[in-house]
């Protein structure tokens, strides 16, 4: 049985993959340059040109597929052109979606975020919160919208399962910008201060583990993929024991964090160049985001790696990929 993934070269897309292969799977790969992926991704994996906005080459890469996981979007917090968003995080799922329902898959696993749940600040959350009102960057409303586009292709019949992971850190082909980047910074002392509040982080191999257990899930059953919750500073203190260098730098004060994010906004608006703190990025951070992932412990009995172990992993892979020089 082949099985088809999109966003290979990701974090959570290469842990998927590597988990597929350790399970002795046949793993086909869409990726839109073949000759740069191929470096990138293990060379067990077959890899097709295509591309998640171009319905025809992903419906030529399903054929002969009994399975997919698509993981592929835009993780940017910001970007000059706000529509790429919708072009690729809703617009790109459907066409996966829809390509999947025609070429009649057994199995569609698809990689959302938690930031399509609503929540009040400081209380834990679980899949049953689904946000009814359209959050507030262009990231967030395309997984919206995209959710709600799975859904809809769910109704006409694709054996859809979801995954909620919340903030993704882990060993990676490529830096991909999120977590994985400040990771980076930190140990190389590059972060001059540390924004205000935190983040809820997990492991990509232990998202990667529950991508795999979803996929015997019921059909439109939702897992969130969370460990912990960490501020800033916890963060940075564990980054700094698991590297054994690095340092843990102050916290911007909260008023100063909201005076640059409001004015490097409004500056890249006029530049097209990204702001210094994306309002979106410090607003998820001050929210104090409490995903729940009872329901993927107890129902696929994932376990969750422990932080410093994580976090050692992925310091080493860092390193042996010359990201830390």
């Amino acid at each position: 049985m082949t099985t088809l993934i999109t966003g290979a070269t990701g974090t959570v897309g290469a842990a998927v993959v590597a988990e597929l292969l350790a399970a002795g799977r046949a793993v086909r790969a869409v990726v839109r340059d073949i000759d740069r992926a191929r470096p990138l991704v293990p060379s067990a994996v077959e890899l097709v040109a295509g591309d998640v906005t171009d319905g025809a080459s992903i419906a030529r890469a399903m054929r002969g597929v009994r399975a997919v996981f698509h993981t592929a979007g835009l993780p940017e917090q910001w970007l000059r052109d706000p529509r790429r968003f919708t072009a690729v995080n809703c617009d790109g799922s459907r066409l996966v979606g829809e390509a999947a329902l025609a070429a009649g898959v057994d199995s569609f696993v698809y990689t959302s975020t938690i930031d399509v749940f609503a929540w009040r600040r400081g209380e834990r959350f679980n899949e049953d919160q689904l946000a009814d009102e359209p959050k507030g960057s262009p990231y967030e409303r395309s997984k919206q919208d995209a959710d709600r586009a799975i859904v809809a292709l769910q109704a006409r019949g694709l054996p859809v399962r979801y995954t909620h992971p919340s903030a993704v850190f882990g060993p990676a082909p490529v830096q991909n910008p999120g977590l994985n980047e400040l990771l980076v910074r930190l140990v190389k002392g590059q972060i001059p201060m540390l924004l205000p509040g935190g983040i809820p982080v997990v492991f990509a191999p232990d998202v990667a583990r529950g991508h795999l257990l979803a996929e015997r899930a019921a059909i439109g059953a939702r897992y969130i993929l969370h460990d912990r919750f960490v501020t800033l500073v916890e963060l940075a203190q564990a980054v700094v024991a698991a590297a054994g260098r690095g340092r843990v730098p102050r916290v911007l004060p909260t008023w100063l964090a909201r005076t640059v994010s409001w004015s490097g906004e409004r500056m890249a608006k006029l530049t097209g160049r990204p702001p210094l703190i994306p309002a979106g990025q410090l607003q998820f951070l001050l929210e104090d985001v409490h995903p729940d992932a009872t329901r993927a412990a107890q129902e696929l009995a994932l376990a969750f790696t422990p932080l410093p172990d994580a976090l050692a992993t992925t310091i080493a892979a860092f390193d042996a990929s010359g990201w830390l020089r």
